[in-house]
């Protein structure tokens, strides 16, 4: 029986979920208290008289309650009701106990029944085409759902309850404009809604508001209408999806182009939901997608050219001299165009993604949410992303949750993202019942309570309303939501690949199954919708338009990859997108902007602010240097991004931790120590008018986040956009977006990138992961010649810069990282920035610099030359010792004690790649007979050695060795045994200063 805090629960509107138990242990047993005894009775009694008084002051089963307990009836009350008998009987009412419990028992039986359909009547949806596999892997049917009438029983229910009217709860919907419908009705209209081709997953999410918006869309009776004209328009958007892929397949039957077919109702999908966001105020949308199907959207959804699709088909079309290229289902494209639905202007960006499927995804979500930052679109009521992923990509790969996990913060936000999953029911040859211990591809997505929405793909009019649907959820709740089109793949991973090796039952069935277009066209032609002529002039209108812009490619003789670019930048490039100049101006600011710049950086401008003792230290420390005009590392970064703040560019710093620095040296947001979340960052209050800064901890994600990074650079070149890794060895985890789109971006789609990666570097005995940056791998990635010897023009610098893929420093002073900072932004052009960070430098008293070397007219030094003794006596000098980094003052340290300063110059890369050459030959003429080093105190099978060694070599036309001094290779970048560390940084030392130490060798 349901006792009295039962009871209790149901006034509470969510009564369907929380108020009766699981399975029958609800329904009474003999042995089971009175219905109106003991604790009941009194609050039975309350409840009478205040329904009495008002009907609708009651919950809505009460009120059916005492409307049917009827007063015809004689049954003895118990003796607590005794006495109130002749006041029930004088109000018509003299309940029936037996009655009664069944009533309401049976009420709740019904509320749960409906409540088992809404979490769980997707897990019976028709949703495969080809009616082979569940969707969700699984054959089971709940038990809970009346697939047959002896499942009745399940709620104490019989079959001859059928026809028992019963009150709906407010929990649902199918009533419409009814307040209470037979059992039957009822289970017929919750099949309807939850059963046929719409498998819908909600009832996980945690607010009211949302689920019972998610139920009045689907549930209400009627809700999915479509008028002649949607249809037509629906018919005809197929024709062109289906259309382009069979041209496709007639003209290159033997090219790879990873088409649509069985899932051809993606292209009507997109279009419908950029229809309803445009409809609903969006001007811009960014997509990112995967390649099986990109040349349809392409030419469909973005309206890239047909001919200039076409003619990538072309073996003999040659490249323009603008990189290397990509193959043609990797490209994307940006377009600004009228959306015909709405009449408004719509601007569609498709970005460019290598064949790592879901490594787009973080990209596209920091391209956006740059968008919406520099059109101070807050609530992203004007631009939003639209993510597209295949079924075993989107369960499989990790940065999918690592994207979601960023969805919800509120420096990564981009307030909600439509995620499109065209599920083919298949992983290139893998079975998704071995590719996933998940019931559907889909479940990363409640992680973050977005709304899953599973659709026969099989019913373009099923897949259209629940577009529908998700562009307005998307533009109500600002919230991710998932639509999940259960397809198949009619050919195999690719044109060339022969399914039938490994799903040989599956491809029997879709060997016979009928495209979605005829099916469509011949449920229109029936209802006389369209007529057989009209579809038929459809589609011979759109074969014409294929054919004519076939015949145009064929003029076509140059690649332009410039044509396929995502992310334009109005005016930064001339006309022909190149840099309006090749110069870059002085990096050095007025003594004044630096004592400002230091003055706002060891103060606290917001009044009553309460901060830490410690802190106070920090900005005493960070005064006193001010006023003595130096810098260290810390307050060269301030300066350098408050310097560029004035100018307008805004600055974004994101990475674990960086809000404070993982070595607390940077304090960038101050905490008032009283009052919770009340924040202080400083850098914001350098003028009245400035760029904003952005500094922001990330999640614990490096794939992620370095993505979403890539991505906010890409939207504008005026910003200067850091990520900076919690230590530098960190970022290999990271190594996909470094690799295929940092290194190679540029090269495969023409996208000028200046991102700046900000890797903690040094051997300083923390072990095999807190050391080493890897600087080994950038270098290797680094395509500037070794063995090529440039011609020395006035404008080396700048030129060299602008043909390399990135570049690679590694500052030994404040002055010089902040000089490279500056540069970046100063640049005529972006290029990737790689800096690799000092730890122990950050407080070392020798790593400081005056303001004499970055006032007005000072410049980044690519290379620092010896400027002791050994400078002034060059023909005395015995060995000169190239290094780069912390390892610098180790070395000078050593001299000193050795008193080797005339004998042993000392000479440090600051820029690695592109490499000096200029200055370095410089410095060898000055040198002619001395021993030429290279010393570094990572192992010789990382660092810079295999790097610098056949530069150098170049420059001096083989004719002298450079020889190596550091450690041994090794497996580890580094030991953890301390002591070790100590005796190999003891032993290189010696070696780089024992001037016999090469005597007698062969190089």
């Amino acid at each position: 029986v349901l006792k009295r805090h039962g009871f209790k629960l149901l006034e509470k509107q969510d009564v369907a979920r929380r108020a009766f138990l699981h399975g029958q242990r609800y329904f009474s047993s003999p042995t089971s208290e009175p219905f109106l005894s003991g604790s009941n009775s009194n609050y039975v009694e309350e409840m009478y008289y205040a329904w009495l008084e008002n009907p609708k002051s009651v919950h809505q089963s009460w009120d059916v309650f005492f409307r049917s307990a009827n007063a015809g009836q004689a049954a003895q009350l118990p003796a607590q009701l005794e006495g109130k008998a002749s006041f029930l009987q004088s109000h018509g009412l003299a309940p029936a106990p037996g009655k009664a419990e069944k009533l309401v028992e049976d009420h709740l039986a019904v509320q749960s029944l409906i409540r088992a359909y809404q979490i769980r009547g997707h897990h019976v949806a028709q949703l495969d085409p080809l009616g082979i596999l569940d969707a969700d892997l699984d054959s089971f049917i709940p038990s809970d759902l009346i697939t047959t009438i002896d499942k009745l029983g399940f709620y104490g229910l019989h079959e001859s309850d059928l026809d028992k009217v019963f009150q709906l709860p407010t929990t649902t919907f199918i009533g419409g404009s009814e307040n209470s419908l037979s059992l039957r009705e009822i289970i017929q209209r919750l099949e309807h809604t939850y059963c046929q081709h719409i498998g819908l997953e909600y009832m996980f999410i945690n607010d009211v508001e949302q689920c019972q918006w998610i139920r009045q869309k689907f549930e209400t009776p009627g809700v999915m209408k479509f008028t002649s004209e949607d249809k037509r328009t629906l018919l005809a958007r197929l024709v062109r999806s289906m259309r382009f892929e069979d041209f496709l397949a007639r003209k290159w039957s033997s090219e790879k182009r990873f088409g649509l077919e069985g899932c051809e109702v993606m292209i009507p999908a997109l279009k419908t939901i950029i229809d309803k966001s445009s409809e609903m105020g969006i001007e811009y949308v960014i997509m990112g997608m995967p390649h099986r199907g990109r040349l349809n959207v392409l030419a469909n959804v973005i309206r890239k050219e047909l001919e200039q699709i076409f003619c990538q088909f072309d073996p003999k079309l040659e490249a323009a001299d603008e990189g290397s290229g990509d193959v043609k289902y990797h490209l994307g494209m940006y377009h600004e165009r009228i959306n015909r639905k709405t009449n408004k202007k719509i601007t569609l960006s498709l970005m460019a993604n290598p064949s790592h499927l879901e490594a787009v995804d973080p990209v596209v979500q920091g391209k956006t949410k740059a968008e919406q930052f520099y059109r101070g679109d807050t609530a992203g009521k004007k631009v939003m992303s639209i993510l597209l992923h295949g079924d075993a990509a989107f369960a499989g790969q990790g940065v999918v949750y690592e994207t979601f996990h960023l969805s919800d913060l509120p420096s990564y936000t981009t307030n909600g993202t439509i995620h499109v999953v065209v599920n083919n029911q298949i992983g290139f040859t893998t079975d998704p019942r071995m590719a996933r211990s998940s019931p559907y591809p889909t479940d990363v997505a409640r992680v973050v309570n977005a709304p899953i929405f599973h659709v026969n793909a099989d019913d373009p009019e099923a897949v259209m309303y629940v577009c529908s649907v998700a562009a307005e959820w998307r533009n109500t709740f600002n919230k991710d939501v998932v639509v999940d089109l259960v397809c198949y793949r009619r050919r195999g991973h690719n044109e060339m690949d022969e399914p039938m090796f490994t799903q040989p039952l599956m491809y029997k069935q879709i060997h016979k199954q009928v495209p979605v277009l005829k099916k469509y066209a011949d449920k229109l032609i029936a209802d006389g919708t369209v007529t057989l002529q009209e579809f038929e002039e459809e589609i011979a209108k759109y074969d014409r338009i294929c054919e004519e812009a076939y015949t145009r490619s064929k003029d076509k003789k140059i690649l332009h990859i410039k044509h396929w670019l995502d992310s334009p930048w109005p005016g930064f490039f001339n006309a022909d997108g190149e840099p309006k100049s090749m110069a870059c101006p002085p990096t050095g600011i007025s003594e004044e902007l630096l004592a400002h710049i230091g003055n706002v950086a060891s103060s606290v401008p917001v009044q009553d602010f309460k901060i830490h003792s410690g802190l106070s230290r920090i900005l005493k420390a960070r005064s006193e240097m001010t006023q003595s005009r130096l810098v260290d590392w810390a307050l060269a970064e301030y300066m350098a991004f408050g310097s560029v703040l004035k100018e307008g560019i805004h600055v974004r710093l994101s990475g674990q931790d960086v809000e404070r620095g993982t070595f607390s040296h940077r304090h960038h947001v101050l905490h008032d120590q009283e009052v919770d979340k009340r924040i202080c960052v400083p850098m914001n209050h350098l003028w009245e008018q400035q760029a904003p800064y952005t500094v922001c901890n990330s999640s614990l994600s490096e794939y992620g986040v370095l993505g979403f990074e890539l991505g906010f650079a890409m939207a504008s070149p005026n910003a200067l956009v850091c990520w900076e890794a919690q230590f530098g060895d960190f970022h290999n985890t990271a190594q996909c977006i470094i690799d295929q789109f940092i290194s190679s971006g540029q090269a495969k789609w023409v996208r000028h990138n200046g991102i700046v990666l900000l890797l903690p570097h040094g051997m300083e005995g923390m072990g095999p992961e807190h050391s080493s940056a890897r600087p080994e791998r950038f270098l290797q990635m680094s395509n500037d010649d070794s063995d090529a010897y440039p011609e020395f023009t006035e404008q080396f610098e700048v030129s060299q810069l602008y043909e390399c893929n990135w570049i690679v420093v590694n500052c030994s002073t404040p002055a010089n990282y902040f000089h490279v900072l500056r540069r970046q932004i100063l640049l005529p052009f972006r290029k990737p920035l790689i800096v690799l960070t000092p730890k122990s430098l950050l407080r070392h008293p020798e790593a400081k610099s005056s303001f004499d070397e970055m006032v007005s007219g000072t410049t980044f030094q690519r290379v620092i030359p010896e400027n002791g003794p050994a400078a002034q006596a060059p023909h005395e000098v015995k060995r000169v010792i190239f290094c780069t980094g912390k390892v610098y003052y180790d070395l000078v340290k050593e001299r000193k004690s050795q008193d080797l300063e005339k004998q042993v110059a000392i000479t440090r890369l600051e820029q690695i790649s592109p490499f000096p050459f200029d200055l370095l030959k410089e410095e060898l003429d000055k040198y002619p007979t001395a021993d030429l080093v290279w010393c570094q105190e990572e192992h010789k099978n990382s660092g810079y050695y295999d790097y610098v060694k056949p530069r150098f070599r170049t420059i001096v036309n083989h004719t002298r060795p450079i020889w190596y001094v550091g450690r041994e290779p090794a497996a580890a970048a580094a030991t953890g045994n301390k002591n070790m560390h100590l005796v190999s940084l003891r032993r290189f030392l010696d070696t780089a200063f024992n001037l016999e130490a090469f005597e007698g060798k062969t190089f």
